[in-house]
């Protein structure tokens, strides 16, 4: 996987203060968002200055029981192709449910909703990732999310459930740090298990967003300010493994540009940190692949 560096979440409201910001490797946007015939002119400006832009698909849904629809995996392969990406990424997640299999009416949830961590649903969803895989021109990466809830009986942890998945599929992951933190706070789930038990050579990049508490409940917002608690989570997964890539993805309440400057030089310190305390005996670096049981629970 090629080494991305550190990039920022290209939105239309932002763009201008994208291009001006200094040491910005690549931008990721939202793939239902682009037009291909259409492409908006900053994007072409970064992709002319040698920018690597990243399509983020959000709709194909890969963690519901329908296969995804072949039109939605054509789309995002287009908008690979046309903007030369090395990689495209979608979530674990499902965002539909009903229509002809179920013969009822399609709901669009209009959010991304967890998967159950289910043996079941694991089955299902790597078959999806399958299908997507191989209608995809290039390598897919699938991104954690964050949850309110967690869905009773679950047999995995997310680690163990991302670590399943990307052993049987050979598909990419996407890692948001805020997500961990999210799932932490709602879930009472530990982030450096979590990241203890992932398969940290399949990590094709990271995430870093902000968000606040409100009622003891982590809300995932976009909108505010990257939180010490992520970058502490970003810096324990850079002493195990030298991510290829770090974004900051912002998509509400933009600041001035002078601020997401800080926001991106914070998130180099943090890997600066993890890096260092990686080199001087920190967590190892990767360490040994964790084998997951199959009968665990």
């Amino acid at each position: 996987m090629m080494r991305l560096g550190t990039g920022i979440g290209w939105r239309p409201e932002i763009a201008d203060v994208v291009e001006r910001m200094p040491g910005i490797d690549w931008v990721e946007a939202v793939s239902e968002n682009l037009c291909p015939g259409h492409l908006p002119d900053s994007l072409l400006r970064l992709r002319r200055r040698g920018v690597t832009v990243v399509p983020h698909g959000v709709s194909l849904g890969l963690g519901g029981a329908e296969r995804p629809d072949a039109g939605r995996l054509a789309a995002l392969a287009e908008r690979a192709r046309v903007l030369g990406a090395p990689l495209v990424t979608e979530h674990i997640a499902f965002v539909r449910a009903g229509g002809a299999p179920a013969a009822s009416p399609l709901l669009e949830a209009g959010h991304l909703l967890p998967v159950p961590r289910t043996r079941d649903a694991l089955d299902v969803l790597c078959e999806n990732v399958r299908i997507a895989q191989d209608a995809l021109p290039v390598p897919l990466a699938v991104e954690n999310i964050a949850a309110l809830f967690s869905w009773p009986d679950e047999e995995l942890t997310e680690g163990q459930f991302l670590y399943e998945l990307a052993d049987r599929t050979g598909v990419r992951l996407l890692i948001d740090v805020a997500n961990l933190h999210t799932n932490h706070v709602n879930r009472g789930e530990d982030p450096a298990e979590a990241l203890g038990e992932l398969p940290l050579e399949a990590i094709a990049y990271v995430h870093v967003a902000g968000g606040f508490e409100r009622d003891g409940v982590w809300h995932d917002s976009h909108a505010h300010p990257v939180p010490r608690p992520v970058l502490d989570i970003l810096t324990d997964l850079a002493s195990r493994v030298a991510p290829p890539g770090v974004l900051l993805e912002r998509d509400e309440n933009f600041p001035e540009g002078e601020e997401l400057a800080g926001e991106v030089a914070s998130i180099r310190a943090a890997l600066a940190e993890g890096r260092a305390g990686g080199a001087s005996g920190g967590p190892d670096p990767g360490g040994p692949r964790r084998a997951v049981p199959r009968g665990s629970g």
